[in-house]
């Protein structure tokens, strides 16, 4: 499980005084970074390769509301791993507190087209595996 933190900044609050749903995603966005980073799809092997991860569909849960100047911390799971896929999970917490979600699914994409990835980036992501909660693969009902 790889870990992000962040801190909410004044200009992410809405008028209704709470953390406003783009700067979630923005956050979960900075904790993939993470990821990639550490499993060896950060700037370097994009430079390289002309690779890197693209997502292809989302899933966010709201579950509390975020204050000003809150500690972000995000989780970052991966789920499963395919021969061009990753199937990830952010989980948010401010004070321990479960506060959002979001499950993603990315390909690791080369010249505009789904692609393999190498050996040690699979390897490296699998040591990441945690088991898939509940609430993952869900449809908005």
């Amino acid at each position: 499980m790889a870990e992000y933190r962040d801190r909410v900044r004044p200009e992410w609050i809405d008028y209704n005084g709470h953390l406003s749903e783009p700067y979630y995603v923005l956050v979960f966005g900075d904790a993939t970074t993470a990821l990639m980073d550490i499993v060896g799809l950060g700037p370097g092997y994009r430079e390289r390769t002309g690779a890197s991860l693209y997502t292809v569909e989302a899933h966010v849960r709201y579950l509390r509301e975020v204050g000003a100047d809150a500690e972000l911390e995000v989780t970052t799971s991966v789920l499963s791993v395919g021969a061009k896929k990753v199937r990830l999970c952010h989980e948010m917490r401010v004070g321990g507190e479960l506060v959002a979600t979001e499950e993603l699914l990315c390909l690791h994409v080369s010249g505009g087209r789904a692609t393999p990835f190498p050996a040690e980036i699979a390897t490296a992501l699998e040591t990441h595996l945690a088991p898939v909660p509940d609430y993952a693969g869900r449809a908005i009902a």
